[in-house]
């Protein structure tokens, strides 16, 4: 009996202190969501000409950078190809956005509509918002199509957030927001780059930097609390969420649209070697934070190899 209430007093020490380090880190998030929050309408001037002779993207962060077809395109259809893909990574970026905003307010549901955690939430929720209308807006800026992505994992997607395990939807989140965040890193500051899409990855930066410590906070605290039977559909679901992340993460109608050879184009990109320590260079902040915590474990893991996103 005295071996069962101190285990229990233990155990709800331990629910306590989790509380409690919830509370703190948000109650810090939402300090600096008020001193370094932006408007994207009043912040970026969606007025100014496009630049002659810079680019949209980072020629090294373009999907064919180096491949064959690369070497025999023009410049200016390089150009050109920075610019549909990324509006192709600004179509996926507001998928992924939508997604976690349902994760989210799905996560809160049941949560005290006066703890600080679901206040950041909510904040958050309202960055979202913004950073979805933001990349509407560069999409057309940029004079291109929007690239949904494929019907298949469209639905597929509706699927696995139905499914999703609380963790599960966390370590979705750091999927859609780490690798392109580490993309848009190296953006921001390039001289070669648009001043309109630098302003927009500034800003996407700065926000997200909140949001990945909230979701990577809360995953570290859930792979410790949740039962077996979560952890290990957290690691499926992750997995097969990193495999469609990869699939989806150039919209193969891009290549079409600036006079390429479809099917070639994707040939090379997947042969190529550039694009794969790109894609894993992006990834491996994320995959080593995964492993530390134990989301990369058995078949997650060889869905995460399948995905080319981890060597």
């Amino acid at each position: 009996m005295t071996g069962t209430t101190t285990t229990d007093a233990g155990t709800l020490r331990d629910a306590l202190g989790l509380l409690k380090d919830r509370e703190q880190v948000a109650a810090r998030l939402l300090e600096s969501s008020a001193k370094h929050s932006f408007d994207p309408d009043k912040e970026l001037d969606w007025d100014a000409p496009i630049e002659d002779g810079k680019w949209f993207w980072p020629p090294e962060l373009v999907s064919l950078y180096d491949t064959p077809m690369w070497r025999k395109m023009s410049e200016e259809q390089r150009f050109d190809l920075a610019r549909h893909e990324a509006a192709s990574l600004a179509s996926l970026g507001i998928w992924f956005e939508i997604i976690l905003m349902q994760l989210l307010v799905r996560h809160i549901y049941d949560k005290s509509i006066t703890s600080n955690h679901v206040r950041y939430a909510l904040t958050e929720i309202a960055d979202e918002c913004r950073h979805s209308m933001m990349f509407a807006r560069l999409i057309q800026r940029g004079g291109t199509p929007a690239y949904p992505v494929p019907r298949f994992y469209h639905n597929l997607a509706r699927v696995l957030k139905t499914v999703s395990t609380t963790p599960g939807s966390f370590a979705a989140t750091l999927l859609g927001e780490e690798i392109l965040d580490w993309m848009q890193r190296l953006t921001f500051p390039d001289e070669r780059i648009q001043t309109l899409v630098r302003g927009v990855t500034r800003i996407h930066v700065v926000e997200e930097a909140r949001h990945v410590r909230y979701a990577r906070e809360e995953l570290r605290r859930q792979m410790v609390t949740a039962p077996r039977w979560e952890k290990e559909l957290t690691r499926l679901s992750c997995g097969e969420a990193a495999r469609v992340f990869s699939v989806c993460f150039v919209n193969p109608q891009v290549y079409a649209n600036v006079g390429l050879d479809r099917r070639e184009a994707v040939a090379q990109v997947k042969a190529s070697g550039h694009r794969r320590e790109v894609m894993q260079s992006g990834a491996r902040r994320l995959t080593d934070f995964f492993d530390d915590i134990g989301v990369l474990q058995g078949v997650g893991r060889k869905l995460w190899r399948q995905s080319g996103l981890l060597a």
